[in-house]
């Protein structure tokens, strides 16, 4: 039999997952979660082959959790099933070690062969994610990179701070801070503090204000 954990916060995905899962012969759910932290402690106790995880909770983000859990269990199969399935949230889940990245509206069949291949290590992807998650692997690598402190003096000046108050923040020179801004203009092709923010938060380097 291979162990289930379920974890959503809505209990009516739950519900309607452990019907689709609990009809098929070798699968069991073992357990439930309702977010992130939940999750963790739970497989902890029941120690499921495979965690089929939300990733947007109220209580708890599945990403940290999918994290923490392979942390404490590295021979555990996270599978992720959501409702979104932007580059972004791909890219993180399965960076964290996620072992593959289903959508909601995937059919009871295809559910059940995914908690299967999960289980023997292999790797599942919802049709189209494979594309984005290579789009998104590419993005990132092509994404400019800053360092801790530029990132810090870019933030505080998207925040509309002037040198002054950004070094007084920082407890460094206002010509350090004028520097840092120069890198960072550099490096993201830009040529004033304006479109370096603006460069910024369209590349995801900064949150958008």
């Amino acid at each position: 039999m291979i162990r289930v954990l379920l974890v959503d916060d809505h209990p009516i995905v739950r519900e309607g997952v452990r019907g689709m899962l609990t009809a098929e012969p070798d699968l069991e759910v073992v357990g439930e979660a309702a977010s992130g932290p939940e999750a963790v402690t739970v497989a902890a106790s029941l120690r499921p082959d495979v965690v089929l995880m939300d990733l947007r909770m109220p209580g708890g983000d599945g990403v940290d959790a999918t994290t923490d859990l392979l942390r404490d269990q590295p021979d555990c199969r996270v599978l992720v099933l959501t409702t979104y399935d932007t580059d972004s949230d791909i890219l993180r889940a399965v960076e964290a070690g996620a072992a593959g990245y289903l959508l909601k509206d995937t059919p009871r069949r295809e559910l059940a062969d995914a908690v299967r291949s999960a289980a023997r290590g292999e790797t599942v992807l919802a049709p189209g994610v494979a594309g984005k998650l290579v789009s998104g692997m590419r993005e990132r690598r092509d994404t400019p990179q800053l360092t801790e402190r530029e990132l810090e003096v870019l933030r505080l000046a998207a925040e509309g701070l002037s040198n002054a108050r950004i070094a007084g923040r920082l407890y460094i020179g206002a010509t350090t801070v004028k520097t840092h801004l120069m890198n960072c203009y550099a490096k993201l092709g830009v040529s004033d503090r304006t479109a370096a923010v603006t460069t910024a938060i369209r590349q995801g380097i900064l949150p958008p204000h």
